[in-house]
């Protein structure tokens, strides 16, 4: 039997929860750290499989990987060598075309494996493609490897047709060191698309106006070692907080930037939730039924695709009717089969759910379809009656460290079980 979740539900989420740093952010500064021959220290790293991945497969090409305790690396890419990346790692992770970019940028020539990752919908990456070739590369697509070279890197002028994060991230390492000034018009601003502006200027590169919707970014000749801390997991500390909302909970939320969370913030109010900012840290309090509202996924600073899963699980139960549009990928409802098998009463038409508030879940055995729908069946399962199962809890794990380890200190009731008999003991115990 593969590892999966056991939940008993009911139980109010109370106390403090830690928020690692941003897995979407380490990925992208996991692979620029290979732009530069001289030693970089990254601290905040979150200990995950799509990040452990990204550093196997570096290892893998010759980069010196030293891990100087869970969330702290050292980096030394001198010994690098620019050969085709294909390893099943690799395949597995989207962010592993982030690779692309650094080695283009630094050595003129990639070859990587086309990238795999959850199965939310199209994901092209034809806005990589087209900044690559603004920037004087050539980019091929053979035997199931993405191909870019160029005989050097010139900057250009680039308007994206859509503000993507993956492309915005690529090009900006690629254009690093490039000859002459790159802007980017219509750039993502997500805080990691930030985060990797500053990691880069931290290695001494020229990226300005990252955060804005045009990034400006002046070629230098080289870039150099660089200690530096990851930002913390929006995507972690909003799950958190949607899970204290949907338990009746009250739950401080540290190390995170309470800015990133507006969104979220703003649709919990809505729903009824308080919320009290401090600093670095953020309390969620629900303490009757939340109410339905109406939510649409925008690129940052508007509500994430990533919370989509989770706010659609919490109005399954608000009262009401709540509709909500998913305008970043098509195929992001996977997950509401298992809510019905819940009891919950969701219609999906095209790129809408039309969410008719329940009084309740009930417990049922039910499957993880990708990353974060996966820790929105966790969070259906600690609000329903009686006992859940979640597996392919392995999309879980790839983007939150000690996800159940977390909860039980929050006081839920979920165990990790690799077997009939440790399930039958977690369901005796809490029977």
């Amino acid at each position: 039997m593969e590892e999966k979740y056991v939940i008993k539900g009911k139980n109010p989420l109370v106390g403090e929860v830690e928020i690692g740093g941003a897995k979407n952010a380490a990925l992208a500064i996991l692979a620029a750290a290979t732009m530069t021959d001289e030693t970089v220290h990254i601290d905040n790293m979150p200990d995950e499989r799509d990040t452990n991945a990204l550093l196997k497969t570096m290892e893998d090409i010759g980069v010196i990987i030293k891990r100087n305790g869970r969330h702290s690396v050292t980096i030394n890419a001198s010994q690098i060598r620019n050969e085709p990346i294909e390893n099943d790692q690799i395949k597995k992770i989207r962010a592993s075309y982030y690779l692309i970019g650094a080695l283009l940028g630094k050595y003129h020539k990639a070859e990587v494996a086309i990238p795999g990752g959850c199965e939310i919908g199209l994901r092209p990456i034809d806005q990589h493609i087209k900044g690559f070739n603004a920037l004087g590369a050539r980019v091929c697509i053979e035997h199931g490897l993405i191909k870019a070279e160029a005989e050097h890197l010139v900057g250009s002028h680039i308007y994206l047709d859509m503000a993507s994060v993956g492309a915005t991230i690529n090009i900006m390492m690629a254009a690093c060191m490039a000859d002459g000034q790159t802007i980017i018009e219509n750039a993502a601003k997500e805080p990691h698309v930030v985060d990797l502006a500053s990691f880069l200027n931290s290695m001494g590169a020229n990226v300005k106006g990252a955060g804005t919707d045009i990034i400006r970014i002046k070629g230098v000749n080289r870039l150099h070692g660089s200690d530096y801390t990851i930002i913390p997991d929006q995507i972690e500390a909003g799950t958190f907080m949607m899970a204290a909302a949907a338990t009746m909970g009250d739950v401080t939320i540290k190390n995170v930037i309470p800015k990133h969370l507006e969104s979220i913030s703003a649709k919990l109010i809505e729903m009824g939730c308080q919320i009290h900012e401090s600093d670095d840290a953020v309390r969620v309090v629900a303490s009757k039924r939340l109410v339905g509202t109406h939510v649409k996924t925008l690129p940052y600073p508007g509500f994430p695709t990533d919370m989509q899963p989770q706010i659609t699980t919490l109005l399954g139960v608000a009262s009401g009717v709540s509709i909500v549009t998913e305008s970043i990928f098509e195929n992001r409802f996977r997950y509401v089969e298992a809510l019905t098998k819940m009891g919950a009463n969701i219609k999906v038409e095209s790129s809408s759910a039309i969410v008719n508030g329940v009084e309740r879940y009930t417990g049922a055995d039910i499957s993880a379809p990708d990353l974060r729908a996966g820790a929105a069946l966790v969070i259906a399962g600690l609000m329903a009656e009686g006992f859940t199962t979640v597996d392919n809890i392995e999309y879980i794990e790839r983007g939150y460290e000690n996800f159940d380890e977390k909860l039980r200190n929050l006081g839920a009731q979920i165990e990790k079980v690799a077997d009939d008999s440790s399930l039958q003991k977690f369901r005796l115990k809490y029977a």
